[in-house]
């Protein structure tokens, strides 16, 4: 069986310099490789075609037959790692908690350990009449949600 952590040196040879990350590597036990890659401006098939070809290069099929795909982390699919959430700062997402409510703001910010997420809430002044819209963060660990992904929007 080809071993993840080959896959993925070769892959991390082929971004040396280039502007894409890696997102995940999978193999499944019939040696299906799936390299996910992606760019803050967008994967081009061009690209993908190319790290194929690399990884081809580098892995012997007289060794041990194998499936390749390689692509993109797919918009609209959960964040799998910390540089898609800090492309995705100043846009809007969706979070799921673990605990079953979901958020949708403006990601704000995002480091190792926790990200900040801008939600608007209807709050009633006291002695006001109507409840107004206003901002407030929320920040949350890794650890406290099931998913994160980019809202598409048709405003």
């Amino acid at each position: 069986m080809i071993e993840k952590k080959t896959v993925c040196q070769i892959v991390d040879e082929w971004l040396e310099g280039k502007e894409y990350f890696l997102v995940e590597v999978t193999i499944s036990p019939d040696d299906k490789i799936v390299v996910e890659i992606d760019h803050k401006e967008g994967v081009w098939i061009e690209d993908c075609v190319e790290l194929s070809r690399y990884i081809e290069s580098k892995l012997n099929r007289e060794d041990e037959d194998y499936e390749l795909e390689v692509g993109s982390a797919g918009i609209g699919q959960p964040f799998k790692v910390l540089q898609q959430y800090i492309n995705h700062i100043e846009k809007e997402v969706e979070v799921l908690r673990k605990d079953g409510r979901k958020l949708c703001g403006v990601l704000k910010a995002a480091d190792e350990q926790h990200f900040t997420v801008t939600v608007e809430k209807k709050v009633k002044p006291e002695g006001a009449k109507r409840p107004t819209l206003v901002e407030e963060d929320e920040t949350l660990a890794y650890d406290e949600i099931k998913y994160t992904k980019y809202l598409i929007s048709f405003k």
